[in-house]
């Protein structure tokens, strides 16, 4: 994370001397004023840090201090001053200052322990407001996992159960069914509340950097690594880390995965060093991992490490009428967050929703509650107003003239591409698993 400093000091070659010491750090970027007034008007640069020379021309340098501490009450200002003046130090503390600089031989040492303990409580207040943040979702967690449905009530029961013990947890489900919100429910429930809550969204990381982004890199590990790096592992330590489509990862890093899980200890890449880990894992996936390790995609004994405590996420269309509390749900949510007068949804427009079979499950529900609540011109959501846009195309069988066989093909591949799984597409059509398979082989979809 960068660290923004500005620096205000009007003899050019102490600017210098200051922007030297300062850049030492590659996570520190500077921008430089030479007088306060400069930088007060400067409404683009909105710095971490402030620097600021107690010997300005343009102002009386204690009311300059008390304007930006003013404008700029959480903002660090380091005093940087050619007098060792007590009375003076002891003022400019007592009014807010974080440190106060003499400018003599050991302001190189002074400047570059201040800017570091600064950007430690920088970081460490930054992390708090997140948590604060992030505790503060509970309400709306348990809310989007409370419905009348059995099979949410089931997915409750079991979030229940897991935040209890510092088991693996493991979420299976179709793409936005609230496989993240439930990861999230389970850790800012638990005993790891106050720690880390760290996500990595294995699809999005390209293979080669996956096992730098989990387990870290030092300095010259390779090519690119111009510094050292921790990995997700040290940064969820002792807390929860969530790896979002674990059924992406990469074979050769399943094996270190595995031997991470077991031992509770890795090594960065470049480094011997052992490093322990405490973290409490929850990993997610769209896919069925039993298939993938039949085909020889998965490791199996990866597998029942981390089936742990196993939890469905049911999709949409199988909760019934949870889809009009979810609805109402969002509209009030939309509402409160954009000063919006509440709203209803009409009779008509209840009906459509629960007409639909939602392929985005409680993601898309919450984008066209979103819509509609946009668009209204009244104090009630009608059924014109709810908009679906499934932009999914279905194979349409009577397009060309072709072979039974190959008709047969074009319809197994729908049915996957439909259910995200091979297992229920060959219930669906009542065949085996085996007979799909041939047909994948001989059609090559």
């Amino acid at each position: 994370m960068m660290t923004k400093i500005a620096v205000i000091e009007d003899d050019i070659y102490f600017q210098e001397i200051l922007k030297y010491h300062i850049l030492k750090n590659p996570d520190n970027e500077i921008k430089l004023y030479t007088k306060g007034n400069e930088f007060i008007k400067d409404n683009s640069y909105i710095p971490d840090i402030i620097t600021l020379d107690y010997k300005l021309p343009d102002n009386n340098e204690l009311e300059l201090y008390k304007k930006l501490k003013k404008a700029n009450p959480h903002t660090p200002i380091i005093i940087i001053s050619g007098q060792s003046d007590v009375s003076v130090a002891v003022e400019l503390l007592s009014n807010g200052a974080y440190d106060y600089i003499i400018k003599n031989e050991h302001l190189g040492n002074r400047l570059w322990n201040s800017l570091r303990n600064a950007t430690t409580e920088i970081q460490n207040l930054k992390e708090i407001e997140k948590l604060k943040s992030e505790i503060n979702k509970n309400a709306k967690l348990h809310t989007t996992f409370t419905g009348n449905s059995q099979q949410i009530k089931e997915v409750t029961r079991l979030i229940s159960k897991a935040i209890n013990t510092n088991i693996t947890v493991s979420l299976y489900g179709e793409t936005g069914t609230g496989k993240e919100l439930a990861a999230k429910a389970i850790h800012y429930n638990s005993i790891r509340k106050n720690n880390p809550f760290i996500v990595v969204n294995l699809s999005a990381i390209p293979k080669d950097l996956i096992e730098s982004e989990l387990f870290g890199h030092e300095k010259g590990a390779f090519t690119s690594a111009i510094k050292s790096r921790i990995g997700k592992f040290e940064e969820a330590n002792t807390g929860t880390l969530f790896l979002d489509e674990i059924g992406e990862i990469d074979l050769n890093i399943q094996t270190k995965l595995l031997r991470v899980i077991q031992e509770k200890e890795f090594s960065r890449i470049g480094s011997n060093k052992i490093i322990k880990t405490d973290i409490r894992l929850i990993t997610a996936t769209n896919k069925n991992m039993k298939e993938e390790v039949e085909k020889g995609n998965f490791r199996e004994d990866l597998f029942y490490r981390l089936q742990g405590f196993p939890i469905n996420m049911p999709p949409l269309r199988q909760r019934g009428l949870d889809t009009i509390y979810l609805a109402k749900h969002f509209l009030n949510e939309f509402c409160s967050e954009n000063n919006l007068s509440s709203l209803n949804i009409s009779a008509e427009a209840k009906n459509k929703l629960l007409s639909y079979h939602y392929p985005g499950n409680v993601r898309e529900l919450k984008t066209i509650i979103e819509y509609a609540a946009t668009i209204t011109d009244s104090n009630t959501i009608t059924d014109k107003e709810i908009i679906f846009r499934d932009n999914s195309k279905s194979c349409d069988l009577c397009s060309k003239e072709l072979t039974l066989d190959e008709y047969n093909a074009k319809l197994i591949e729908n049915y996957i591409k439909k259910y995200n799984s091979i297992t229920i597409a060959a219930k669906k059509l009542d065949i085996a698993r085996s007979k799909i398979y041939r047909y994948k082989a001989k059609y090559k979809f």
